[in-house]
């Protein structure tokens, strides 16, 4: 690739659009309807971190420090890091088992409605055919473009493929190798695999030294390459972004990607993390956690099936299905959308437990996403006593949610009010539709609800809403349909 030349294409497509490279003008972004209407979206970390499948997909930098659980069992299975380097996994990269149609399907099945495929992790090994670097997926390991194959399978099933560039924490991720002797050695130059492996920062000073304008042009246009032979319809980026230094790159990105979504007449957005974009410019997203209360502005929370690893690894600790389940519903009230991460095996196919969390999800959306798809929020999220712990990383411990715990969802004139624990008793009251209630003061005509033929008693007293049913009994959460006047 001429880089000057594809630096230049890119000024020239900001020159001409309506989106320039500042934040006043970057903040005239709209989050699309259609992603505001899709609410559930797959995440897919897969990688030649799917090999070793130990520790997690971090387990290219973690295998390089001295006298860490993965250095240790890097000697252990695969000897010592001079003979046997991240890199010689490549070839055990063979995804022989991987169908992109037969993970449409499931991903389908999930009742998922966009998919977003890590293109390019930490790692620096990117899983799509490039003229960046020769380490890429069609060019090594399997040999085949699988974010093109995945791109082609997505769309004859009408899912929105998106894609997510890890590439950020590249700068320094390899370069623990140079404390010993492994293959990761001097020089290295960009377009080498392991380039530019420059020392980690201190974890009292995440952000110096600054990356390079080497490393910084070649984000760029990695990312830019994505988006001009693959079209995702959503870029989202991980941590170290944030750095001060990739500011000008980030609104340069953005404005590109905006013109590009106009030029394409499809609206597309950007997640980031740490305020990396300024507030209003994209979609803000909260890694394996949550907001405490209803937002006014558009969100996405990422999580994963397992609490101990986003890529698959040997013994995952993975999530209860009816617990994602719940957690969903208290995001969609709350003004955001769940983008839940499975992790493929090295062979491409798909976990036994990740597979049946997907269709348990999906089993519960095809009786109750009308509560969920193309809706939006109420006057407040829901009612009960349990608490959401707010912020990042806070996903480890499951919460106790209780029969009085209700979420609220709108879609014109109806209002859904999802019982995420139902009581055995069948009696649920809803204080905040009580007669005199200062949230609906109006008329309800007729409650039903979702899944279930059985007809709701139903009276509104000055204390509640009470719904009375008699023979409904679920271990998932219950939807009610109020149709109000």
């Amino acid at each position: 690739m001429d880089r000057s030349s594809y630096l230049k294409q890119i000024r020239q497509t900001i020159e001409r659009g309506s989106f320039k490279d500042d934040w006043e003008s970057l903040s005239r972004f709209e989050v699309p309807q259609w992603y505001k209407q899709a609410k559930f979206g797959i995440f897919i970390h897969w990688g030649l971190y799917s090999v070793p499948a130990y520790d997690s997909e971090w387990y290219s930098r973690n295998m390089y420090i001295q006298d860490s659980k993965a250095y240790n069992h890097h000697i252990e299975t695969y000897g010592k890091h001079a003979d046997f380097g991240y890199k010689d996994f490549i070839p055990m990269f063979t995804a022989d088992k991987f169908d992109a149609s037969e993970w449409a399907n499931l991903f389908k099945q999930a009742g998922a409605r966009y998919v977003m495929p890590v293109a390019e992790h930490h790692d620096g090994f990117q899983m799509y055919k490039s003229e960046v670097s020769t380490y890429n997926a069609f060019d090594r390991g399997p040999k085949r473009d699988l974010l093109g194959e995945m791109k082609q399978a997505f769309d004859e099933k009408e899912l929105v493929l998106c894609a997510s560039s890890h590439r950020a924490e590249h700068w320094f991720f390899m370069s623990h190798g140079k404390e010993f002797e492994s293959d990761i050695r001097e020089p290295l130059e960009i377009g080498d695999f392991y380039w530019p492996a420059a020392p980690e920062p201190d974890h009292h000073d995440l952000f110096s030294p600054a990356p390079s304008e080497e490393f910084l042009e070649d984000w760029l246009i990695r990312t830019c390459e994505i988006v001009d032979v693959y079209q995702p319809k959503v870029m989202y980026f991980d941590w170290w972004i944030q750095h001060s230094a990739f500011k000008p790159y980030l609104k340069t990105f953005a404005a590109y990607y905006y013109n590009k979504g106009e030029e394409w007449g499809t609206p597309v957005a950007i997640n980031y993390k740490h305020d990396a974009y300024m507030f209003g410019s994209a979609v803000p997203d909260v890694e394996r956690g949550q907001f405490a209360e209803l937002k006014p502005y558009y969100w996405q929370t990422d999580t994963a099936v397992a609490k101990n690893s986003w890529c698959y690894t040997e013994g995952n600790d993975y999530k209860a299905s009816v617990e994602i389940i719940r957690d969903l519903v208290d995001i969609v009230s709350k003004n955001g959308n769940l983008l839940l991460n499975v992790g493929p095996k090295a062979d491409g196919s798909i976990p036994e437990e990740d597979r049946q969390i997907l269709l348990d999800i999906g089993a519960w959306l095809h009786a109750n996403g009308e509560a969920i798809y193309d809706s939006t929020y109420w006057r407040i999220s829901g009612e009960g006593p349990t608490q959401i712990v707010e912020g990042q990383f806070t996903d480890g411990e499951t919460k106790r949610y209780t029969s009085e715990d209700i979420r609220f969802t709108l879609k014109g004139s109806t209002l859904y009010a999802t019982v995420l624990v139902y009581p055995e008793n069948g009696r649920v009251a809803i204080r905040s539709l009580k007669s005199d209630s200062h949230h609906f003061a109006g008329l309800i005509r007729k409650i039903g609800v979702l899944g279930f033929k059985e007809k709701v008693n139903w009276e509104r007293t000055s204390e509640a809403l009470i719904l009375q049913t008699e023979s409904i009994a679920s271990s998932v959460p219950v939807v009610f349909k109020i149709e109000l006047d």
